[in-house]
């Protein structure tokens, strides 16, 4: 594994706010005191992904991991922060080497269905980008969506058809020809068999495994379902409410979990081994992200929060080589010790 990262996030942070109408404006001259929202979907994330690796991004809904990858595809601009590509800060490339990047960085959405133009047959879809950036030309157009229709294991003389044509699972395929057809380096897969049925979704897992050997191809992989992410990921990183709170290798996450909301989720995991278990989730709501908590966003729902926790955010850190992990109760030995 190279020493740069291929793609990396440094202070990443993206806030969403609702402007006031206005209405809402001429409301606050009679004494309303309507306020703006501000939604803090992403707050300082530090987060790298190694060219080959496959990088699980795990959290609940709502916990800013969909946002963290439209980030680095640049579909959204940061709030603040950095992103690095190949060790260079984005701001520092030229048009041509930006224009590069978003080609090396594709991204897979979780509905097919709404993410690919229904006016649009599988050879435009397809097709499109590559055309316009040079990859192919007009004349060898027909040839090159062939080839990609037959990686993913699309019949290719069903190219000219709409996407209303095809199943859900036949869909998606389309989704990762689209991306496949631009030759990325990087895709970052957003949910993309949650909506699948359970076979199917078996289907486009090998489907990813063997097009990174075909195309070494580097994933982020977007999901909620740790059964899935501990299938497919070399390294896991878990979000909660816009902040990373883990980062470590699957086999050491699985095995070792360090901090206490990763303890939580991976307690629940369905095991064969733990038949006669009642299901126990985590008490309380995931608050929101509106008004988060202060201190450490965890502590209102962590059983071992202490006054610190409340008042401190934790920083992410190292805990041994490769693992790292937000969480003052690391501290406590340390301080014991001393």
């Amino acid at each position: 594994m190279s020493a740069v990262p291929l793609i990396a996030a440094k202070g990443l942070s993206r806030r969403f706010t609702k402007h006031l109408d206005y209405a809402e404006k001429l409301a606050n001259l009679v004494g309303a005191k309507i306020q703006e929202e501000t939604v803090h979907a992403v707050t300082d994330v530090d987060i790298e992904v190694h060219q080959g690796e496959v990088v699980g991004l795990v959290g609940e809904s709502g916990c800013g991991k969909s946002t963290l990858g439209r980030l680095l595809t640049g579909i959204l601009a940061p709030s603040d922060g950095d992103i690095f590509w190949k060790g260079r800060s984005v701001h520092s490339l030229s048009k041509a080497e930006k224009t590069d990047m978003r080609l090396a960085v594709q991204m897979i959405f979780q509905d097919p269905m709404s993410s690919l133009n229904p006016r649009k047959k599988v050879i435009d879809l397809i097709g499109e980008a590559p055309l316009v950036h040079g990859l192919t030309t007009r004349a060898g157009l027909e040839d090159y969506v062939v080839e990609i229709m037959a990686k993913v294991g699309l019949d290719p003389s069903y190219r000219d058809r709409y996407p209303h044509q095809f199943s859900g699972g036949q869909r998606q395929r389309i989704g990762i020809a689209r991306a496949l057809a631009v030759k990325p380096q990087l895709i970052v897969c957003d949910e993309s068999v949650a909506a699948l049925d359970v076979s199917i979704q078996a289907q486009i897992l090998n489907l990813f495994m063997e097009l990174k050997q075909d195309f070494g191809l580097t994933y982020l992989f977007v999901s909620h379902d740790l059964g899935v992410v501990q299938h497919i990921s070399d390294r896991v990183v878990i979000m909660y409410l816009g902040r990373v709170m883990e980062s470590a290798p699957a086999g050491e996450f699985m095995e070792q979990p360090n901090h206490p909301y990763t303890q939580a989720l991976l307690r629940e995991l369905p095991s064969v081994t733990q038949r006669r278990r009642a299901f126990t989730p985590i008490k309380g709501e995931i608050p929101s992200p509106l008004h988060p908590p202060s201190g450490c966003l965890f502590h209102p729902r962590c059983p071992s929060a202490f006054e610190r926790c409340g008042a401190e955010v934790p920083a992410l850190r190292a805990i041994h080589t490769s693992h790292a992990s937000a969480c003052h109760l690391n501290d406590i030995p340390a301080k014991a010790a001393s």
